[in-house]
């Protein structure tokens, strides 16, 4: 599976010279942890998170100050470019998708960018979008897991579907170049977790 399987398409984004408020609003309303930021054109400058937006925002309480001095000279960041993180990882459509959840898992990144070659912005790829993807229905992977077999011509073998897992019945009667594009293409379809010749028990 590839990045661009399973990546959101026309991700929520901010400019640099928008204001903090409005990076929150726009986290709020769409549910989302972090926010690609965007010269014209869709270029990508850097990235901001909720934890860039909220960590000089919120003021001191007077009232835990009443028996010290007070300062009210602090200064608060009034723009996304004065907090954003501007060296921002990120990944390509074409990047395998477990090379980008090992960067979800190992680091503190929830969401990444996803950038092409001129290095614009196409989608952003989340430990959400990589929940939704496995968190399938059966029922659901086994009709894209039988059109993907379709798709290439392979349409006489048989498919279950359990947890995610593949059984896939016929392959024995196929060549070596079939069987080995069936479980390239099962492989690709969103959701599988292994392809497996159906169970001993199983055959007749």
């Amino acid at each position: 599976m590839l990045v661009q399987d399973i990546m959101t398409l026309d991700p929520v984004t901010v400019v640099p010279t928008a204001s903090v408020k409005q990076a929150l609003e726009l986290l709020d309303l769409h549910r989302i942890t972090s926010l690609p930021v965007v010269l014209t054109g869709g270029r990508l400058c850097g990235v901001v998170s909720e934890a860039d937006l909220i960590r000089e925002l919120v003021p001191h309480d007077p009232r835990a100050h009443l028996n010290r001095s007070f300062d009210h000279g602090r200064v608060h960041p009034a723009t996304v470019g004065d907090v954003m993180t501007a060296h921002a990882v990120t990944v390509s459509p074409g990047t395998e998708l477990t090379v980008a959840v090992d960067l979800l898992t190992s680091t503190t990144v929830k969401s990444v960018p996803v950038v092409d070659d001129q290095g614009c912005v196409r989608g952003v790829l989340s430990r959400a979008d990589v929940v939704r993807c496995f968190a399938r229905a059966d029922a659901g992977l086994a009709q894209d897991v039988l059109d993907a077999l379709g798709s290439v011509g392979l349409h006489d073998l048989g498919v279950e579907v359990c947890d995610g897992i593949v059984s896939l019945a016929g392959l024995d009667a196929l060549g070596r170049g079939d069987s080995t594009l069936a479980r390239v293409m099962v492989s690709s379809v969103p959701g599988v977790v292994e392809v497996r010749p159906p169970p001993a028990d199983a055959l007749p």
